[in-house]
């Protein structure tokens, strides 16, 4: 298995997906608002949009998030006995934020993983003979 290094101007991977760092020269223009990718890096010109990430992120990052935040919400509900409402005002928008922050990251690692490997969609090879 050959190794990936950086060449001068990729960002680390994780330091990309936080900032929201193009994968090829480093400036900050890989979203266009919280979870949309750019269509193309305004720096280098690199196109985003021949990359597929898709939304697989989106069902697990839910499913986790939920579990978390459930765990937590049963947990204070057990130690404290607060009233409803202090229940939405802590949970609807900590389960937002996380839900979101948590995407936008996962959705830039597989975007930067899949320049930085060179992924492209998959073809038969069709050879004579066989």
């Amino acid at each position: 298995m050959t190794e990936n290094k950086n060449i001068k101007g990729q960002p680390d991977v994780l330091p990309a997906a936080l900032f929201g760092l193009c994968p090829h020269c480093g400036q900050k223009t890989l979203f266009a608002n919280a979870i949309k990718f750019s269509d193309k890096c305004r720096s280098c010109g690199l196109d985003f949009s021949q990359y597929n990430v898709g939304d697989g992120p989106a069902a697990f990052l839910t499913l986790i998030v939920g579990a978390i935040i459930l765990g937590l919400a049963l947990a204070v509900e057990a130690n404290f006995h607060p009233p409803f409402w202090v229940h939405l005002l802590l949970w609807v928008p900590l389960t937002v934020g996380a839900v979101v922050g948590a995407l936008r990251v996962s959705k830039a690692i597989l975007l930067i993983l899949e320049h930085r490997n060179q992924a492209r969609e998959g073809s038969i090879d069709t050879r004579d003979g066989e």
